[in-house]
């Protein structure tokens, strides 16, 4: 890890769970402080055919982690011969997790899984530590995260679409961008993941 990917900080994530699956969302930015390092940052994921995951905090530690959880459900699939649930990713990804709180320095991170299996659409918001909450039907992380909640706890609804929740995202981390200095960059990114799989747009290409 190089000390340029250590300090990267500064992101707005948000996930959603909707009826017929769950949408990922991140602005672009990430900074050093007061420097803006890119403005194209990625910051979501795509772990498996059907399960996505959104980064926020040290850019470096969360990058390997991504390497980390992608090549364990490859090896999983290829001795079992099926996915592994959404839940037994996040339950990797927290033990993963939990193991780094023993090194010298622990994964500097926040986290968002969200997928879809036979169970259905779900999100894991998941701290440092691997502390997870299958309860939730919508998260954010990173530094705009209290922007974009005030925008999700006003605006989310029990049966909400992919197509309605990804305008939705793009609004909550608008709201975050407006506030937060961390978050900005070139444009918004989505991932719209269903059962048969996952599709990546941009804010800018969804129908106002």
């Amino acid at each position: 890890m190089t000390e340029i990917q250590a300090l990267k900080t500064g992101t707005t994530t948000v996930g959603i769970v909707c009826k017929d699956g769950v949408i990922l969302a991140a602005e672009k930015k990430s900074t050093m402080g007061y420097l803006i390092a890119s403005k194209e940052s990625e910051k979501i994921y795509e772990v498996d055919e059907t399960i996505g995951l959104t980064i926020a905090g040290a850019a470096g530690d969360a990058q390997a982690l991504v390497r980390y959880l992608k090549a364990e459900l490859k090896l999983f699939k290829i001795q079992n011969q099926k996915p592994l649930t959404v839940k037994g990713a996040a339950t990797l990804l927290s033990n993963i997790l939990q193991g780094g709180r023993w090194s010298y320095v622990p994964y500097m991170v926040q986290l968002i899984l969200g997928g879809v299996d036979a169970k259905g659409p779900v999100v894991y918001p998941m701290d440092a530590l691997g502390a997870y909450d299958e309860e939730r039907k919508f998260f954010s992380t990173g530094s705009g995260s209290p922007y974009a909640l005030g925008v999700l706890e006003d605006s989310y609804k029990l049966n909400i679409t992919t197509d309605e929740a990804a305008k939705l995202a793009v609004r909550a981390i608008k709201a975050a961008i407006e506030r937060d200095i961390g978050s900005g960059g070139k444009g918004i990114d989505i991932m719209i993941i269903k059962s048969d799989g996952i599709k990546k747009v941009k804010g800018d290409d969804l129908d106002s």
